[in-house]
């Protein structure tokens, strides 16, 4: 691997980040944290300190943080492995990973939850030319699976499902889990290659293979092994016959 290719890699620029660290007490109350994660998280604004550690979290992001203190709740200290999930906040995509403190007879006594920003991870440089943007556009999209974290280039995405507060991703090697929320998503994603034709699907437009109708209802079928039919909303119709060249039907 030559020098500018390890300057690139996740692993290097993991080695590269500070670190945020939380400490919570075992009712997931806020006891501490250190500078990096004062500097990055609305703490001046928010007031965590003695409060729930949701309480600094986006409302559509607090199931998840409590998900996953829920499941390190559950995992004994000698088998603990750090829960792990992905978290958007405005120009930031953080990985959280939390782990279960416990005494000398393995009681829970409170919980340690490290924080990366791995925004360079998983964007793209913005041009110079653009103006500042409220959401970091994505190239890669952040993958959690079996407590490890994995991240798929945006060109490989065929399409997303929401999947209540995660996403579905279908790529050519078949389906992901995302922990960030369609809405999340869609909001990041390069509208010129991604459109959500659904509430439930966001399509990438350079894998749609076929647009077709059953009915009154507007589908569109993907490149690739998977033909099951995605769905059109109607009122997306005509914007995703532009998108695809097609002259729009009046």
């Amino acid at each position: 691997m030559d020098a500018q290719a390890a300057t690139n890699s996740p692993l290097y620029l993991f080695e590269k980040f500070e670190v945020g660290v939380i400490h919570l007490n075992a009712e997931r109350t806020v006891l501490a944290m250190n500078d990096f994660a004062r500097r990055v998280l609305p703490v001046g604004e928010k007031q965590p300190f003695d409060k729930l550690v949701s309480s600094f979290h986006p409302d559509r992001s607090k199931p998840k943080v409590n998900f996953l203190l829920d499941q390190a709740s559950s995992c004994p200290v000698a088998n603990a492995v750090p829960m792990t999930m992905i978290i958007n906040i405005p120009e930031q995509v953080l990985l959280i990973k939390v782990s279960r403190l416990g005494d000398q007879d393995g009681a829970t006594t409170g919980f340690v939850l490290v924080f990366y920003d791995v925004t360079q991870v998983v964007s793209q440089e913005p041009s110079l030319a653009d103006p500042p943007a409220a959401n970091v556009r994505l190239n890669r999209i952040p993958m959690v699976a079996n407590h490890k974290v994995a991240f798929v280039d945006t060109q490989d995405v065929l399409c997303l499902e929401s999947q209540a507060h995660y996403t579905r991703v279908l790529t050519r090697d078949g389906f992901h889990f995302c922990n960030l929320s369609i809405g999340d998503l869609a909001s990041r994603l390069d509208p010129a290659q991604f459109m959500r034709v659904h509430r439930c699907f966001i399509v990438n437009l350079h894998a749609v293979a076929e647009l077709g109708r059953a009915g009154s209802k507007t589908h569109v079928l993907l490149q690739g092994k998977h033909r099951e039919p995605i769905p059109v909303a109607r009122g997306e119709v005509a914007r995703l016959r532009e998108a695809l060249g097609l002259m729009a039907r009046h």
